[in-house]
């Protein structure tokens, strides 16, 4: 399946009004203007389980398992990977600034993780710190089904901050082998019918540093999720389970009412619902910005916290703030936050977490009638759920609302579980469009409950 948007339309230009709600509202530059052009539609197959895999390593023993170059491995209440030694200093030419700079770098690189169903797409997300005058680059590789090897694929080069001594974190354009590519944050097999598939893959990462500092990143996580969703209009019913009448205090925010706030950052509140909603859940684990974070928000608008977000999660190629990852990177740049990017097979998968007390954030694509009591149709959006209704039908704390007091909503559980997991869908001119196959990002604590250890591992995130 394709990323939420109209066929083939370029992902930057369904995100830039798909998350401005319609109807509301090794170094290389990577360099390119052009937008990327959406892959084509794949043929139908017959329906079948959503085939979902997520592998991570974040552990000590994981750290130890891969192979290291001028990198250190730091025990402690949370295990992570450092500069020790550097491998070598690099050029890199931020395509953003225009700057040329040199960068002490080492590198870490997962040993290979076999898929245990090959996937068509696959996403990498990590949970690093970075201080200023540091910033990381995450990169894939995999094995195809006919044996050969994909490139070494940009994934993100991404920093926390965007200051003088800081790279802009962004997505590279234009990486294609002639079998599969990838859009912004997203690994795509280019012909899914032929039947080629990803079977293994592994992550490298690659630390930087101003040269002579004593400054390191340090990574925490890293990730990835690989898929086969099979392509479908419909998708099944679910039947309500484990969460039914449960609902977890989230705080409510509107990107609504920061419309025209900051245009800088694709073109204001009103495209910000990954960065708000991302913000929601960030709160609800009891962390938020210091007042020395938000010293720079100016201090007539309320909720800064969300242009805080804002900004730190706007990706300066795709020129939007809905870049997958990078909001689960934002996310884990909180005290003991971890942050991932999966996909869920059914709300009953959700129920599960909600029961743990663990809200998720979903995108979806829909028409204004696809939806009961939105009032709006969307290209794609994001969307917390928070809970279950005792009938089973979703209660989302929606960020496209008027208002904070209005971003609380229910919505029809077999309307909501199917504009979530399904792959295509008709637009408003009666075309094929793609849809997100169940994408949601999961934001935990560092050491979970046991309930919610539990829960996790059954989802595959351990």
């Amino acid at each position: 399946m394709t990323r939420s948007g109209d066929g083939f339309t370029p992902r930057r230009t369904v995100l830039a009004a798909a998350f401005a709600v319609t109807g509301a509202a090794a170094l290389s530059t990577g360099t390119a203007a052009a937008e990327p052009v959406r892959p084509a539609a794949r043929p139908a197959r017959k329906a079948a389980a959503p085939a979902v895999g997520y592998h991570g390593w974040s552990s000590l023993a994981d750290w130890r398992a891969g192979a290291g170059d001028g990198i250190r491995v730091e025990a402690g209440a949370r295990p992570g990977v450092v500069i020790s030694r550097p491998a070598g200093t690099a050029d890199y030419t931020d395509p953003h600034t225009g700057i040329t700079a040199s960068w002490e770098y080492a590198t870490w690189t997962s040993p290979a993780h076999t898929l245990a169903t090959p996937a068509t797409e696959a996403i990498v997300s990590w949970n690093a710190r970075t201080p200023a005058g540091t910033w990381i680059l995450a990169e894939l590789k995999g094995t195809y089904t006919d044996g050969t090897d994909t490139p070494w694929y940009v994934m993100g080069r991404w920093a926390s901050g965007d200051g003088a001594e800081s790279i802009r974190r962004t997505s590279v354009d234009d990486q294609s082998d002639g079998k599969s590519s990838v859009w912004t944050d997203t690994f795509s097999v280019d012909d899914a019918a032929s039947g080629l598939r990803l079977v293994s893959y592994r992550v490298r990462l690659t630390l930087y540093r101003k040269p002579g500092s004593k400054l390191t990143p340090t990574l925490w996580r890293v990730g990835a999720m690989g898929s086969d969703v099979p392509d479908r209009f419909e998708v099944p019913a679910s039947t309500p389970g484990l969460a039914g009448g449960r609902e977890l205090t989230v705080p409510r925010y509107s990107q609504e009412i920061h419309k025209g706030q900051y245009p800088e950052y694709d073109n204001g509140g009103e495209a910000w619902c990954s960065p708000t909603s991302s913000q929601m859940i960030i709160e609800y684990w009891g962390r938020k910005p210091t007042a020395g974070d938000l010293a720079w928000v100016n201090p007539d608008y309320a909720d800064p916290q969300v242009c805080h977000a804002a900004r730190h999660t706007f990706d300066y190629q795709y020129q939007g703030c809905g870049n997958w990852p990078f909001n689960a990177a934002y996310a884990a740049t909180y005290r003991d936050l971890q942050g991932v990017v999966t996909r869920l097979g059914s709300l009953n998968d959700a129920e599960k977490l909600i029961a743990a007390g663990i809200p998720l954030i979903t995108s979806q694509s829909f028409l204004k009638e696809e939806l009961t009591g939105a009032g709006y149709g969307t290209a794609g959006h994001l969307m917390t759920v928070i809970g279950f209704t005792a009938e089973g039908d979703v209660i989302a704390n929606d960020p496209a609302s008027a208002d904070n007091a209005a971003v609380r909503h229910v919505y029809k559980r077999r309307e909501f579980e199917n504009i979530w997991l399904r792959t295509k869908r008709y637009n408003a001119q009666g075309k094929v469009a793609s849809g997100t196959g169940g994408v949601c990002y999961l934001y935990f604590p560092a050491k979970p409950t046991a309930s919610q250890s539990r829960v996790l591992r059954e989802l595959g995130i351990r």
